[in-house]
């Protein structure tokens, strides 16, 4: 039976920015539209929160009875090492996306905005659907599209509509800078696993792409939110030029991608990435209120 140490492991605690990250932007926005609501906040984080622990649970489940874990470098896997049987860890991941589902609902019927009901039943299930299912989307290169989806733009804008009842401009761009952000976390990691993946059967965007063009997606991918961070300076938000002084976070991650580190010496690129998505979150929804 896995201890409690091992638990809190498997469900990859440094991937919690990712989770974090795009609440706190969409805070930001209602905010500057006039529309906070720290109780519908709190709930969209909580739906955040649970939501992704529910992912990496049933990720967790669905490689390990796969076999496709069994040589994964990285952050413990509970079923792939053995350490927790399948079914306990199917249950926990149904019990985080299930309290992801009625967590929603309440904010859903509270809010009034009845709509959101559809997509929050998208958001589980594509944390399901991601490695679960007889054709996973995740084993046909379409994980990084759904990273993009929903936890940038329906984790961002999400948060605004609920509060605000609208979104903004600066909603829409904040979406687009923590998709990219968490798109990366999510090539930085396939891109540690390109071998292990390749053998098991596992076609991820990464494998498709290659090595070389996986590390190119990664830079792009963190090199848009600084864009957007120059067009909120040139529109209005002069401190959100303060967003960029997290690329001094992003600079030992870029280089390890850059210059063809492998294996075990990514996996502080995942979560420097995930740290500077963050950081970038905070400044960007302060500079859009001041």
């Amino acid at each position: 039976m896995a201890s409690l140490s091992e638990w809190i492991e498997g469900a990859r605690p440094r991937t919690l920015p990712n989770a974090v990250a795009p609440v706190v932007a969409g805070v930001g926005a209602a905010i500057a539209l006039d529309g906070f609501s720290w109780w519908r906040s709190v709930l969209a984080l909580l739906v955040s929160l649970s939501l992704i622990v529910g992912v990496n649970y049933a990720n967790d489940y669905s490689d390990g009875i796969r076999g496709t874990d069994e040589h994964r470098v990285g952050p413990l896997r509970l079923v792939g090492s053995g350490v927790a049987a399948p079914k306990a860890v199917l249950t926990a991941a149904l019990v985080s996306l299930g309290l992801a589902g009625v967590l929603g609902l309440l904010l859903v019927v509270l809010s009034g905005h009845w709509w959101l009901l559809g997509m929050g039943a998208l958001c589980i299930l594509g944390a399901w659907f991601y490695t679960g299912g007889k054709k996973p989307y995740g084993y046909y290169g379409f994980g990084e599209v759904a990273v993009f989806v929903f936890f940038g733009l329906a984790g961002v804008l999400g948060t605004v509509y609920v509060q605000a009842g609208r979104v903004s401009w600066a909603a829409l761009a904040c979406a687009v800078a923590v998709g990219c952000f968490s798109t990366a976390v999510l090539t930085a990691n396939n891109l540690r696993d390109i071998p292990t993946d390749i053998e098991s059967g596992k076609r991820t965007l990464a494998t498709r792409l290659g090595d070389k063009g996986t590390r190119r997606l990664y830079v792009a991918l963190i090199g848009i939110p600084y864009l957007i961070s120059l067009s909120f300076v040139f529109t209005g938000y002069p401190i959100a030029a303060l967003s960029t002084l997290t690329i001094g976070i992003l600079l030992p991650a870029a280089g390890a991608v850059q210059s063809g580190k492998t294996g075990r010496e990514l996996i502080p690129a995942l979560r420097d990435t995930g740290l500077a998505m963050l950081v970038w979150a905070v400044f960007t929804a302060v500079a859009m209120n001041l």
